[in-house]
């Protein structure tokens, strides 16, 4: 017996316009962006001669929805395309790309209408910063919405009794995994030392999966006259803030602390495990992750990969990370830290691909704020209305 395919729905207050849709989460692998398509299904009586049109958008948001301050509000815009479906301005068939448009269009009949959007390449993925403990409503954030709506035109100012607003996320998984093997290290010539401090760093791959332990392999050779101590190694999430400025964030996601110590003449071969995980992180303000979603149902967020010429033209928020290695070198006349770091990304893994049905039956479901799992909902939200 063939599965039958889960469609998600909303339908405006007044009833004139439902979105009917087969996902929310639309995966970037980094070459190719799954696109957005959907159908919408209209009420002529309802609309009153009026039109409908489809908008995707991608904002970034740095303040409460209805914060301003001289008339500016806290967001902007960072991709906005509107289309008209009804009227229509081109047959059906052009307009429909994938195989659940087309079971949809069978099942709601003469009414529904096909959209379809791709995702231009400048843009960043879903990712929010996380709030304080006592922070509420919407915060920093990139977020992406599909918004069907009627009207006379598409400038016209937006109804809510008459629209639908929908959350979908972006998300990163990892591209074909590379053989490159992260190493760094450094030889430092220290004052009244005859011989260097030698000091290598490595981890067994480039990409780490979300929940994966990060071994880290640190090898010391001193041949200086100091002795190191106070030995460090953490995983440093890196977030870049790209709008009217460029700033960086810098945080601490997993570290280790240890006795270890390094003689002069002698050496030091070790591997540190690290779990740069959000349970260890859950009230730390600041700290980046994948979408809007509470603690426990996301994780940190993946590395931000953007093709090389259209870097300069992304905005909005960009993740890195790197292992870091800290140390003290300790003599008579003094210390000085020794610092080694190595980028590697943290990605989700690449999903099986899903078997298509080639059954039309369909399983509707009401949007509710479970089925976008964990999304924080203010009360200045167009949140999706329970069943």
């Amino acid at each position: 017996m063939s599965p039958k395919h889960v469609v998600f729905k909303k339908v405006s207050r007044d009833k004139s316009v439902a979105v009917y849709m087969a996902k929310r989460d639309f995966m970037d692998y980094c070459d190719f962006v799954d696109p957005v398509d959907g159908v919408i299904l209209i009420d002529p009586v309802q609309l009153k001669g009026k039109k409908v049109y489809v908008m995707l958008s991608c904002t970034f948001r740095y303040g409460h929805q209805d914060m301003d301050v001289m008339g500016v509000a806290f967001k902007r815009d960072l991709f906005m395309v509107t289309r008209q479906v009804y009227p229509e301005l081109q047959d059906k068939e052009k307009l429909t790309h994938t195989k659940i448009q087309q079971k949809l269009l069978r099942k709601l009949g003469e009414n529904a209408f096909p959209f379809f959007f791709e995702f231009p390449d400048n843009l960043p993925c879903s990712v929010c910063l996380q709030p304080g403990p006592l922070d509420v409503g919407k915060k920093c954030a990139v977020e992406f919405e599909v918004k069907a709506f009627s009207g006379e035109n598409r400038d016209d100012r937006i109804d809510k009794q008459s629209s639908v607003c929908l959350s979908i996320r972006k998300i990163h998984f990892t591209p074909e995994d590379s053989k490159v093997v992260p190493v760094a290290e450094t030889s430092l010539e220290l004052l009244m030392s005859e011989k260097p401090l030698h000091v290598k760093m490595s981890l067994p791959k480039e990409t780490f999966y979300h929940g994966e332990p990060v071994k880290v392999t640190v090898e010391i050779t001193n041949s200086s006259s100091r002795n190191v101590k106070d030995i460090s190694v953490s995983v440093e999430q890196v977030t870049n803030i790209i709008l009217y400025s460029n700033d960086k964030y810098i945080k601490s996601v997993a570290k280790e602390e240890t006795d270890d110590t390094v003689p002069s003449g002698t050496s030091l071969r070790k591997d540190y495990t690290l779990y740069p995980l959000l349970a260890h992180n859950k009230d730390r303000r600041g700290l980046a992750l994948d979408g809007r979603l509470k603690h426990e149902d996301t994780n940190l967020a993946s590395s931000t990969i953007v093709k090389q010429e259209v870097l300069r033209e992304v905005q909005g928020i960009l993740v890195s990370y790197k292992v870091v290695v800290r140390m003290m070198a300790s003599g008579t006349i003094g210390s000085s830290e020794v610092y080694l770091e190595v980028p590697f990304r943290l990605m989700h893994p690449k999903p099986e691909a899903a078997k298509e049905s080639e059954s039309d039956d369909m399983v509707f479901e009401e949007f509710k704020r479970a089925y976008l799992k964990g999304v924080v909902y203010g009360d200045d939200d167009e949140s999706p209305t329970e069943a």
